[in-house]
């Protein structure tokens, strides 16, 4: 099972994007020599893999993300990364197209009259700029006057807000703002 857990970490580790299991399990089929290798053995070794992790505390372990595996580093290294990656990016996301990207994540597949009916200004700009980050992707044409694009997020979308689905992303509710009121609260 050694053996397993070693190609298993060179997959994930040399994998530029997150790697599924079903990759990993050709992979290691072809490369092994190995007739089958079943899905629930695959899981078995990733988690002996990340409890091997945590006992030597380690700072990254396997997290299932973007439908696959990739190896991130813990959350109590977040501060040290981001001091690190905001450094070496100082390109960020305009507030318009933080918008923007948030009605196509929540809205998709949605055209460009759609976000600009939303917004209530035109974002060609912002959709221009998320094309370029691939954070967004054409999903197909609308099958109304015109056949507008439709646009939908990504796979790099999905691993740069760390999420497995689309389903993963906050609800609405999260945001509940508190209720305007007058005066102070009663005790």
């Amino acid at each position: 099972m050694d053996i397993l857990q070693n190609h298993i970490q060179a997959l994930v580790f040399c994998a530029q994007s997150p790697i599924s299991i079903e990759e990993i399990q050709r992979c290691l089929q072809e490369s092994l020599g190995m007739e089958e290798i079943l899905v629930s053995d695959v899981l078995e070794a990733v988690e002996a893999i990340n409890e091997r992790l945590q006992e030597q505390n380690f700072a990254f372990q396997i997290y299932a993300i973007g439908g696959g595996y990739q190896f991130l580093t813990k959350p109590e290294y977040q501060d040290t990364v981001s001091t690190y990656l905001k450094h070496k990016s100082k390109k960020k996301l305009s507030a318009s197209a933080l918008e923007t990207l948030a009605i196509i994540a929540y809205k998709q597949p949605v055209t460009r009259s759609q976000m600009e009916q939303i917004r209530g200004v035109g974002c060609d700009y912002a959709v221009q700029r998320l094309l370029e980050k691939e954070l967004i992707e054409i999903k197909g044409k609308a099958d109304t006057i015109g056949r507008p694009v439709l646009y939908g997020t990504s796979q790099k979308f999905m691993d740069y807000f760390g999420i497995n689905h689309i389903k993963d992303l906050p609800q609405l509710k999260d945001f509940a703002l508190e209720e305007n009121t007058i005066g102070e609260a009663a005790d």
